[in-house]
C-alpha cells in the first residue's frame, strides 16, 4: 500500500482549513485517511502549522511520501532533514 501524507479540506466555502493526514495514495482528497498528524491554517497571519512531529517522522521513515505542499511545510518545520539523519 503506497501512503502519501497530504493536504485534507475542512472549513466552510472561500475559509479553508487543512487537517495534515496520512492517507492510501488511492483514496479520495477528502475521503479516507490513516492517521491525522497536524494541521495548518493559511489564513492566519502568519499561517498557524502544526505538526506531531514524532508521527511525521514515523511515517517519513516508513516511506510515506508528502504532497509538493505538505513537503513545502515539513521543510519549513525541519522534519524532512531530522528524519533523513535519524
Amino acid at each position: 500500500m503506497a501512503t502519501r501524507i497530504r493536504l485534507k479540506r475542512m472549513g466552510m466555502k472561500k475559509k479553508p482549513f487543512y487537517r495534515i493526514v496520512v492517507a492510501d495514495s488511492r483514496s479520495p482528497r477528502d475521503g479516507r485517511f490513516i492517521e491525522e498528524i497536524g494541521h495548518y491554517d493559511p489564513l492566519k497571519n502568519p499561517a498557524e502549522v502544526k505538526i506531531d512531529d514524532e508521527k511525521a517522522i514515523k511515517w517519513l521513515k516508513n516511506g510515506a511520501q508528502p504532497s509538493e505542499t505538505v513537503r513545502a511545510l515539513l521543510n519549513k518545520a525541519g522534519l524532512i532533514e531530522k528524519a533523513a539523519e535519524k
